[in-house]
This record gives C-alpha cells, structure tokens and sequence, in this order.
C-alpha cells in the first residue's frame, strides 16, 4: 500500500505526542529462572534485583549482556548453596550482595574485562579458589571472605594462559578465619603464579583486613611484578606480607600486628610499614636459592636492590631477620627504620649480605650484623596512641633525623606529608595522628 504525504506528515506529528516509555531501570524479580530471563533481555544500565531468600540453581545464572548490575535486593541476605553465576564475554558487569554458599560460585573470566565483585559474601569451602580473577580491571571491593578450612585460596588472581590479569583493584575486603592446617596453599590473597612471576600485574591491594590469616605462612603472596601492597591491616595471624616472586612491588603503610614482610625478587621498596611483632622477624629478607629467577621457576629468588626504609619495627630477638639460603641478599637497603626489640641483635641477616645501612634508629637490644655506622643506639621514645601504635613523642631523636635522599617517601603511614629532613620511621611526628588500624566496620559487606 503506497500511503500519500500528507498521510505520513500526519503519522509523524502525531507520534510526537505519543509518549513511549523507556526500559525499566531496576527490575525486580524473585526466582532464578525469573533473573535468568531478565538477563537475557537486559539492556545496558539496567539494574536486576534478585529477592532475599535461599537459591538453589541446578545451573550458574548466565551473564552474556555487558553494562549491567545483578544485584541482591539487600546485601547478604540473598543466598545461593548451589549454582551461582558464569560471566560470559562481556564489559562493566557488577555482581553485588549475594551470599556464597555451599557448592555456589562466581569467577570472572579473561573475557569479562572490567567487572566489578562487591558487598559479596564468600563462606566456607570451595573446590579451588572461592573467588578467581582472569580478566583485566577488575574491581574486588567490600566483600567478606570467611570460614574456609579447606585448601585453596580465597582470592587467586591469574589470567589467561601465560598472561596476568592487569589493573586489579582489591580494596576494603575483609579475609577472615582461613584455617587450613596443611603446609601451603591457604593463603588470603595469591596475586599471580610462580610461571607469571615476571608479568607485570599492576594491582593495588589496599585497606583490606586479614583477621585469623592461618592458612598459609602467607596472607598475602605475591607471584608476579609491578604491583602495589598498602594501607591493609593483618592482625591474629601466621600470614605475612610475602613478595614470593616477581620484581618492582611496592609495600606502603600497612600495620601489621604478630604478622611481617618477607620478600624475595629484585627492586622492591618497603617503607612506611608498622609491624608490631611479639615475637621476632618483622621484616625478613628471604633466601635466595638462585640469583635470579627464570620466568617458570618456584625456586626462591635472593633479594636484590630491595630497599627497607622508614619502617616503624616492634620485636623482640632479630626484629629484621635473614632466612638463610645459598645466595644472601644483594645490594639492598635498610634506611631510616625505627627498631625497638628487647635483646640480642635487633638485625641479623645472612653472612656474606651486601646491604647498605643508615639512620636506623635502635632501642632494646643491639645492632647485630648491622654495622656501628648504620644506626645510633638511642631511646626513640615510643608512646602508644588511643589506637594502639607507637608513634613518635616530643623530643624523640627520631625526629629530622633521617640520612638519605628518598625521593618517593613523601607521606608517612598517616599519610601526612613529610617535610625538610624527614623523621625516623613510619610516623612523621605530628600532634594530630589521624591513622588507626581497621577493623570489621572498615570494611566487608557492610562498611560505607
């Protein structure tokens, strides 16, 4: 049928004032099979709540439309036992407030690049990883890891193949009760493999808590290069810090209580870190069995050109300790470090170390296998904050004290500026301290 013009100029003002609704913002459903559909129909920006209760889905609910958020209608009280989600190739998902329970899971794939993992839950034990990272710029923030007893990691961020998964960012997580009982393979946070270990990651892990880390020796191991430790708090656990493989990490103002750093590799910077440690080895240089690394090896890299500096160290015995290996730590640093133990030699690393000392500040015991020269052996004047850490008081000798130029120390662990000849140790005195440790309202599902 051929319309005429006038017909068609009278359609089209006529569909002027006709009001078309858009898509529905948030769509709320209330059964698996109900999101599933809802998905499969979405459009981008779109919102797609699942209601509280228990989900048992035979099947992971497929994710195949990019730019959306599936979330629970509220955070934590939307559970799955069984099921879960599977990413498919797509961008700017978010998965929000849902609980893991059970045999429930959720990965994100190399193809389902910058999603965003938050307010989740991750409880009890899966087979493998609780939550596995592949894809790049992903965002892994407020949720809640807790009560695994099993091995395997709660966090593993990997890649494809050969590849790392580039520009994670895991922040205001809380890592709880990991209580595997076997030697290795419980840790926190595996950031990388030892076959990855030269691939730079760029992640930042940062202001995350780690409460009962017993897992592994390591909270949080780091297996590959170019990567960004700082501001977390690890109390009540056997889990250090450790720099396992890979080169160029920094580990920035963390407040460690009973746990440490230990580093292998080449080129890292660790400064601006409280670590009160009961016992000893706050801050361990790793043995080396091999010089370097080659790209596939598990073998245990010697430290070289690490610098430790304007750390705030709180020990007993050998506060900054060696682990002995056939190849001792090469041209590292130890700088500007406020060391408070007890007795014997507050530093005692492996003979043969080439390690250049200076402005160390030492209380409680004597320098060890740190030569004379690279500390004076005075009272720094410790007192302990409404927050528990020992800061700087008036008139410590700590203060514009330090030696060296450091160019990349601009901030101490309140992160306040330092200026002109900076103090000894993590905390640049000041009157105002602002810096506290986290704790559970900080961070996790419910945190701001």
């Amino acid at each position: 049928m051929i319309r005429s013009l006038a017909a068609v100029g009278a359609a089209a003002l006529l569909s002027s004032f006709v009001h078309v609704p858009a898509f529905a913002a948030v769509v709320g459903v209330s059964t698996v099979s109900s999101l599933q559909a809802a998905i499969d129909t979405a459009r981008p920006g779109q919102r797609l709540v699942l209601a509280e209760g228990v989900h048992t889905a035979e099947r992971p609910v497929k994710i195949t439309k990019s730019g959306i958020t599936v979330a629970a209608a509220s955070a934590g009280r939307t559970v799955f036992d069984k099921g879960g989600f599977e990413l498919g190739a797509v961008r700017d998902v978010t998965i929000e407030g849902f609980v893991f329970n059970g045999t429930s899971t959720l990965s994100v794939p190399a193809e389902a690049q910058a999603t965003r993992i938050t307010r989740n839950t991750y409880n009890g034990n899966k087979d493998g990883a609780s939550l596995t990272v592949s894809a790049d710029d992903v965002q892994v923030d407020h949720n809640t890891f807790s009560n695994r007893s099993s091995e395997g990691v709660y966090l593993q961020i990997t890649g494809p193949g050969s590849e790392i998964a580039k520009r994670t960012w895991v922040h205001h997580n809380y890592f709880y009760n990991h209580s595997f009982s076997g030697a290795n393979g419980g840790e926190s946070i595996r950031l990388g493999y030892s076959h990855k270990q030269s691939k730079s990651a760029n992640a930042v892990i940062e202001h995350n808590l780690f409460e009962k880390a017993n897992g592994d020796p390591e909270a949080i191991s780091v297996k590959s290069s170019d990567n960004t430790i700082r501001f977390n708090t690890i109390r009540d656990s056997k889990g250090y810090i450790v720099l396992r493989h890979g080169n160029r990490t920094t580990v920035e103002g963390n407040l460690l209580f009973g746990s440490g750093i230990r580093f292998h590799g080449n080129d890292h910077k660790v400064f601006n870190n409280y670590v009160q440690n009961t016992g000893d080895r706050a801050i361990v240089f790793g043995k080396g069995s091999e010089t370097d690394s080659g790209p596939t090896s598990t073998s245990h890299d010697r430290p070289d050109r690490v610098t430790v500096a304007f750390n705030t160290l709180v020990g007993t015995g050998a506060v900054v300790d060696s682990d002995t290996g056939t190849y001792a730590p090469k041209d590292c640093v130890l700088a500007n470090n406020v060391i408070r133990g007890s007795s014997g030699g507050v530093v005692t690393l492996q003979s043969g170390s080439t390690v250049k000392y200076e402005g160390n500040v030492i209380w409680g015991g004597t320098g060890g296998s740190m030569p004379s020269s690279g500390y004076k052996s005075v009272d720094p004047k410790l007192v302990k904050d409404a927050n528990g850490l020992f800061r700087l008081a008036s008139g410590s000798p700590a203060i514009n004290a330090s030696v060296g130029t450091y160019s990349y120390v601009t901030r101490d662990f309140d992160l306040q500026a330092r200026s002109g000849t900076r103090d000894v140790g993590a905390d640049e005195y000041n009157s105002s301290a602002v810096r506290k440790p986290l704790t559970k309202a900080d961070v996790g599902v419910s945190a701001p």
